[in-house]
């Protein structure tokens, strides 16, 4: 009596039928399967088997995705769109225990784990990218833009905040000379050496004030009416010229407008970019960072000291327009900006009696307040 134990047989099933799809056509094929050294797909023809189609090796058998209750196979040797479909379920058992390579390329839970933790990382990437890599480039470029780029992104702008602001620029003769003498009085005090630097009102019931790159700085013609004194407007102007000297508004474009804004400016499209129209919203909307409106602050004070004026009267002017603003602590901390009554207290310190003459006579006054005429907004 032998003590051989025989080794079980998997390969007894011929003429298992089958369906087939060879890849090359849509054709929908029947075949049968046998089970030898190597997977046979023959022909299955009249219900006999016919002339052998091809041969898998089973080292070469793949599973491909399938609805329940049928085994649908593929073969790295055969045609990309090459298919074998299998209902029997006898059959499949035999079949995937030769096909030790089956699930080889299905991606395991450690491949899934690798493919989830390579896309956390990628969108940190990004994430950081905004909030850390354009702000530190914004900062780094923005005193380095060469005066000729940085005028043209101002024309650029320019021509786009005054889009926003439909009511158009304030033309007034007299007016316009009235201005044009306050800014540049601040200008020289501020010892500013643009030579190229521009000044306008733009008719608008906004109360604001804001500078352009270049030199460029304009008063919205809200903010015009509800100034009552050119010491209340001078110091309005003098923060923005403060702005301009430390690069806060340049600063601002190359942020807001982001990394396209950068390859512009890089290729010299500082002009034609979306990223302008963008940013130059951005510009006239949004408020600095806390840090660049307490320097802008410190250089009006500064300026108006200069000119033998307070820098007082600017501070009750935005208080009278924006009223308090704290109203917690909590309000405070996440003030991107110093708060208007803050501001007022810190220039009411500096007040100081007027020690220089007027910045702008009584009928100069007049013909600035006057520069937008009697047309309505």
């Amino acid at each position: 009596m032998s003590d051989v134990t025989a080794e079980p047989d998997l390969g007894t099933k011929p003429g298992q039928p089958a369906i087939f799809f060879d890849g090359l056509s849509s054709r929908r094929r029947q075949v049968v399967l046998t089970l030898g050294d190597a997977l046979e797909i023959a022909e299955l023809s009249d219900g006999q088997a016919g002339p052998t189609v091809t041969r898998w090796a089973y080292d070469e058998i793949r599973r491909a995705d399938s609805p329940a209750g049928i085994l649908r196979l593929t073969a790295r040797s055969a045609p990309p769109l090459a298919r074998l479909e299998i209902r029997d379920a006898a059959f499949s058992v035999d079949l995937v225990a030769r096909c030790l390579r089956l699930d080889e390329h299905q991606t395991t839970r450690r491949g899934i784990a690798k493919i989830v933790g390579w896309s956390v990382a990628a969108a940190v990437s990004i994430v950081c990218v905004v909030l850390f890599g354009v702000p530190l480039a914004a900062d780094r470029l923005a005193p380095l833009v060469p005066k000729p780029i940085e005028r043209r992104i101002g024309d650029a702008s320019e021509v786009q905040v005054k889009t926003i602001f439909r009511g158009g620029s304030c033309n007034d003769p007299a007016g316009q000379a009235a201005f044009g003498k306050l800014v540049n009085r601040l200008r020289d005090a501020a010892g500013l050496d643009d030579d190229a630097m521009t000044a306008g009102v733009l008719r608008t019931s906004v109360p604001n004030a804001f500078a352009l790159p270049g030199g460029k700085v304009f008063v919205l013609s809200g903010l015009l009416d509800k100034a009552e004194s050119p010491d209340e407007l001078a110091g309005i102007l003098a923060h923005e010229l403060g702005h301009l000297r430390h690069h806060d508004n340049m600063r601002g474009l190359i942020y807001n407008g982001g990394t396209s804004f950068l390859i512009g400016l890089l290729f010299g499209d500082v002009t034609g970019s979306s990223a302008v129209i963008f940013a130059s919203r951005s510009v006239v909307e949004a408020s600095y960072s806390r840090e660049a409106e307490t320097a802008a602050d410190t250089f009006a004070i500064e300026t108006m000291h200069a000119l033998g004026r307070s820098p007082k009267p600017a501070a009750e002017l935005m208080f009278r327009i924006t009223g308090k603003e704290g109203g917690s602590s909590f309000a405070t901390i996440l003030a991107s900006h110093p708060l208007t009554e803050d501001r007022l207290a810190r220039m009411t310190k500096e007040d100081r009696p007027a020690s220089g003459p007027p910045l702008l006579t009584y009928t100069e006054w007049q013909a600035l307040k006057g520069v937008c005429g009697s047309g309505k907004i």
